[in-house]
């Protein structure tokens, strides 16, 4: 490339294909609507423990994708190159959450979008998709809670906490233990009020220790 066609890169004030306000103007749209899908991801959490780097890993993966669809667009060799170079990419980060891998791909679909200058489109799905979300995870939430129910008692207090336990409309023995005098029995548990419940164990002669933990099924 010669300086004359150096400079007229350089010198290009348009929008668009390929112009340079284009390519800053779709990159940081990109990392707006990357943030605001974190956001989103923070905002309908619902699990035991919030991850800040998956949040930030949402909006990487808008950013990064934008820039990589802008340069294959234009060119049908480069995209077959790319999609045979993305063909060997193996990822073997565990998802726990189902719906993590929805967040993942609604990131990715973000940034094909904005990498195809589709910005309507792009403005369209971000937020019907948020507020798809919304209302299904507030709806779910609604649900009775799921709990993790750590039982340690004496053998003689076992026949009576399990009836107890017995007495709710879901509950599931998930495992057994038995030493010596004492009895630890792990059971999944759906509650509303997981307090009251919490005292009615307790108040069980022979109970040493009842604990619930939230728990979100076999993902997590």
């Amino acid at each position: 490339m010669n300086s004359t066609n150096i400079a007229s890169v350089w010198d290009s004030q348009t929008i668009g294909p390929g112009s340079w306000l284009t390519i800053l103007f779709s990159l940081a749209l990109a990392f707006g609507v990357g943030l605001f899908i974190a956001w989103i991801y923070r905002r309908n959490f619902r699990g035991v423990m919030y991850s800040s780097n998956f949040a930030m890993t949402l909006v990487m993966m808008t950013l990064i994708t934008t820039p990589v669809v802008m340069c294959i667009r234009e060119s049908i060799q480069l995209s077959m190159g790319m999609v045979g170079a993305l063909s060997i990419v193996r990822f073997r980060t565990a998802v726990k959450d189902p719906l993590d891998t929805a967040y993942m791909f609604w990131a990715l679909t973000m940034g094909i979008l904005l990498g195809a200058g589709q910005f309507f489109l792009t403005a369209l799905t971000v937020v019907g998709i948020a507020v798809l979300l919304t209302v299904l995870v507030n709806m779910q939430s609604k649900k009775t809670n799921s709990y993790l129910l750590v039982l340690r008692m004496s053998e003689e207090a076992e026949r009576v906490a399990g009836q107890v336990v017995a007495g709710l409309k879901t509950q599931t023995l998930k495992s057994k233990t038995v030493t010596t005098g004492a009895v630890e029995a792990t059971y999944e548990v759906r509650v509303e009020k997981p307090d009251q419940l919490l005292g009615k164990l307790k108040s069980v002669p022979g109970v040493q220790d009842a604990t619930l933990v939230a728990y979100q099924g076999e993902s997590a």
